[in-house]
């Protein structure tokens, strides 16, 4: 009996030190912290005005936050929840990417139409950089040579040598980009168009389209069909891409870029964030204020969390 005890506890999922996923919740000015392990709320956060993007650093010891209508990037100790300090941001910043220095933020502002890069340790503005109308998402490179910023009413990616913080090429995408990301290997570069309905993907090497991945869903108008945020597992064969009013999440060949299933999650789901160990994938979703737990080996739904009002971003914390 014992024994086989043993190897029932043995085949079961182990969820101990299974860490936290940190959700925005725009129209509550809080974070939610849900506990992997329990997938329940633990911790409510109160932040700055209509948080929005989140990221941590490196060593996970200060999270930062996108108070987007307090028009600064918040500093937080994760362990407390006290705010450290408020970095020069720039006016509405919305998203952002720490660049691997674990240094230098890129920040998009929306209102004034550049990117600013902020240097975290000295809390200064390094550079200001004209970018198209309204930049939204951002991305930086694994060699951290190249960032990217959308801009959602020029429809364009621009692409910025981080070395200069100058502009070396604009290519256009569909209407009303949204966010990008490199692949791990950095040979390619996704940005996703949400009034567009796509997702093109480009070459690194020199910036042409090496493909357009669009979406269809059974019932389900093509306006309604509207991608937004997006993850690549670590083995970089499939995307996740959050596919707004819709109300599914994608599932997309990496490779081949077709699309291969549809998930149905919370209503107008924004953005996502994996598990440390990758096993679960966790969507945000405005509208219905809760959050979405994906079984990323059956890639099926599993779970819904409630949280604050309007979630949008998503980040681990292991």
């Amino acid at each position: 009996m014992r024994s086989a005890i043993a190897l029932l506890l043995l085949a079961a999922p182990c969820w101990a030190d299974a860490g936290e996923i940190w959700v925005t919740n725009e129209r509550d000015d809080t974070i939610s912290v849900i506990d992997i392990a329990t997938l329940a709320v633990t911790r409510t956060i109160p932040t700055g005005e209509r948080p929005r993007g989140i990221t941590f650093s490196k060593d996970f010891s200060r999270v930062y936050i996108c108070a987007s209508d307090s028009d600064t990037v918040q500093v937080m100790d994760p362990e407390t929840g006290a705010i450290l300090h408020d970095l020069p941001s720039g006016e509405d910043p919305e998203q952002f990417v720490l660049h691997p220095d674990d240094r230098h933020l890129y920040i998009a502002n929306e209102d004034d139409a550049v990117t600013t890069v902020v240097d975290v340790e000295s809390r200064t503005v390094v550079a200001q950089i004209n970018v198209g109308i309204e930049p939204e998402g951002m991305a930086v490179s694994p060699d951290g040579k190249i960032a990217i910023t959308t801009s959602e009413t020029t429809n364009m990616a621009h692409w910025i040598d981080t070395g200069t913080h100058e502009l070396f090429a604009n290519t256009l995408v569909d209407s009303r980009p949204r966010h990008a990301e490199f692949t791990r290997g950095g040979t390619e570069l996704w940005v996703s168009s949400e009034i567009g309905g796509t997702i093109t993907v480009f070459s690194v090497a020199d910036q042409t389209e090496v493909a357009k991945i669009g979406f269809e869903i059974s019932g389900i108008h093509p306006d309604r069909v509207q991608p937004v945020g997006f993850r690549f597992t670590p083995d970089e064969k499939t995307a996740f891409v959050a596919l707004g009013p819709s109300n599914h999440v994608a599932v997309v060949n990496a490779e081949t870029y077709e699309v291969e299933k549809y998930i149905l999650v919370g209503r107008r789901v924004w953005h996502m964030a994996f598990s440390p160990d990758n096993s679960l994938l966790f969507t945000t979703n405005g509208v219905s204020g809760d959050v979405t737990v994906i079984d990323v080996a059956a890639q099926e739904a599993t779970q819904t969390i409630k949280v604050g009002r309007f979630p949008w971003g998503a980040a681990m914390r292991p």
